[in-house]
């Protein structure tokens, strides 16, 4: 695949539709994602550039194109295992209401944390599991 971002390191994730993809991360989660704008015969993708790492998403079926031998193992491990991806967003009961509006499942529900962020885990369309926080405004003592 032909870079296509200007970060320094990538991490790359085969996902079933891009469409389906676009719509969690972009939609849902209202991340930064871009669409590709791939030279002719390059596989499409998404990308969210996070400060010097580019997560990119690429449909499995360009993947297997590309590189037929991977096709096995595809079949033998399940997407997401052993890997979590970690959020910060904005309107995190928003999103969780989006992501039970979908029917989407919820791993751990979103709760409040002793070292102030709101939390909540889940998975993607694919299976990668997701972690959501958002910072909760720290409260004052009254007269400071």
């Amino acid at each position: 695949m032909v870079k296509s971002h200007r970060a320094q390191h990538s991490i790359q994730l085969t996902v079933s539709q891009l469409v389906v993809t676009e719509a969690f991360y972009a939609g849902i989660l209202e991340l930064p994602v871009q669409r590709s704008f791939s030279a002719v015969g390059a596989p499409d993708h998404l990308m969210v550039d996070m400060d010097g790492i580019a997560l990119v998403f690429v449909e499995e079926s360009d993947v297997v194109r590309t590189h037929p031998v991977l096709e096995h193992r595809f079949s033998m491990f399940p997407k997401g295992i052993g890997m979590t991806l970690h959020f910060e967003v904005q309107d995190i009961e928003g999103i969780r209401d989006a992501i039970l509006e979908e029917d989407m499942e919820i791993l751990y529900p979103l709760e409040e944390k002793p070292y102030g962020v709101k939390e909540m885990w889940c998975f993607d369309p694919d299976g990668y599991l997701v972690v959501l926080e958002e910072p909760v405004a720290r409260r004052t003592k009254a007269g400071r």
